[in-house]
Parts: structure tokens; C-alpha cells; sequence
């Protein structure tokens, strides 16, 4: 019988994936009526929204056909480099990674140091992405996340100095954003999330292997 946890993941993912273009391709997805008359005798448009998953009938047999050709294509690699106008111009920003990491860190009682413990990254380079010398990518941001349990709050304010933010037709974006907003930290039941959505370049450090 499947987890408890996946299966609120399963329905927290139906209601929010919006790629719809990849959802309509679907074989047994049935494409909802956009267009409708209304009340008043005029023709209108319907949100997006109603052409998520969850408004299927037959949800969990076209998940389970989204699920079986997900591949993970996420960038896998941590950090990228400045250039030298950048370095200049983030010297007098007071809204910056390196700025805001520590705040982000001390509400969940973390430090750098320990922070860099937990995550599959050479610490040379950790070191340098807590310095502002590298940008992190939304990789690094997303598994820093997870593994020092931070609030979304923080999160959503570490990803937008990073020139990054939520997306909802991203399969990872949406799976972390599961995880952290329902607090889902603990390592096996964080890893079997991941795994459902074949979701592998999160440059997290295992500490244990699962059963």
C-alpha cells in the first residue's frame, strides 16, 4: 500500500502542475472546455487552472503516465561565476545570497558551517557561494532547503536574489515546495518523495542508506 505521504504529495502535485502543454500530450487526458457561455449570454474564458490534473477523471491513471516519463533534467551542477560588473555593483546591494543566507540559516538553527555539512558540494566552492564570490544555482538553493528544514519565507527570499523563483509547471520546483511546506524533512520519507519524481541532481549529502 503506498505511503500516506506520497499519496498527499500525488494530490498536492495534481493541483498545482500547470505545465499544460506537457499535461494535454498525455495519452487519456481529456482536454476541459476553456470557453463557456455565461449568465449573461456571453462567451467566456475559464482559468488556466481548470486543465490541472486534479479536474480529471481519470487523475490517477494519467499521473501515473506522467510519472512513468519523467526523466530529470534539471541543471546538476551548484554555482555559477559573477562577472567582475556584478561583483562591483553587488558590493553596495544590501539584498544579496551571502547577505541574506545567515538570517535565512539562524531561523532554522543553522550555521554556514553546517549548513555545508549537509550538502553534496566541495566545501571550496561552499565557501565561496557563502562569500558571494559564486551565485548558487536553484539546485543548491532547493537542497539547502531542505536539508537545514527552512521556511518557505526565506526560501522564496533566497531564490528571488538569486534571480530565481517558484514555478509551478517545474516538476522539482513543485515537489521541494511540497516538502518544505509540509514540512516533510525527515531523510527517507524526504528521498522516497524525490525518487516518485525521479528527481536526482538535488546536491544533497546521504547520511544513511534506506531499507
Amino acid at each position: 500500500m503506498k505511503a500516506e505521504y506520497l499519496c498527499a504529495l500525488d494530490e498536492y502535485f495534481c493541483a498545482i502542475y500547470s505545465d499544460y502543454v506537457r499535461l494535454s500530450a498525455l495519452d487519456g487526458y481529456v482536454m476541459p472546455d476553456v470557453l463557456y457561455v455565461s449568465d449573461d449570454g456571453n462567451v467566456a474564458r475559464r482559468e488556466s487552472s481548470c486543465m490541472r490534473l486534479c479536474y480529471q477523471e481519470k487523475c490517477d491513471e494519467i499521473l501515473a503516465k506522467f510519472k512513468d516519463a519523467l526523466t530529470d533534467t534539471t541543471f546538476a551542477f551548484s554555482f555559477s561565476f559573477p562577472t567582475l560588473r556584478e561583483r562591483l555593483i553587488r558590493r553596495f546591494e544590501k539584498y544579496t545570497f551571502s547577505n541574506l543566507l545567515p538570517q535565512a540559516l539562524h531561523h532554522c538553527g543553522e550555521t554556514a558551517e553546517t549548513a555545508g555539512e549537509k550538502l553534496d558540494i566541495s566545501p571550496k566552492y561552499w565557501n565561496k557561494i557563502v562569500k558571494g564570490t559564486l551565485y548558487p544555482e536553484k539546485n543548491t538553493i532547493f537542497a539547502l532547503a531542505i536539508v537545514c528544514r527552512m521556511q518557505w519565507q526565506d526560501v522564496t527570499s533566497l531564490l528571488a536574489v538569486s534571480g530565481f523563483e517558484f514555478r509551478e509547471d517545474d516538476v522539482r520546483d513543485v515537489v521541494v515546495r511540497y516538502l518544505i511546506e509540509q514540512k516533510l524533512f525527515n531523510e527517507e520519507m524526504r528521498d522516497a518523495c524525490l525518487a516518485e519524481y525521479k528527481l536526482t541532481n538535488l546536491p544533497i549529502k546521504r547520511t544513511k542508506t534506506h531499507g
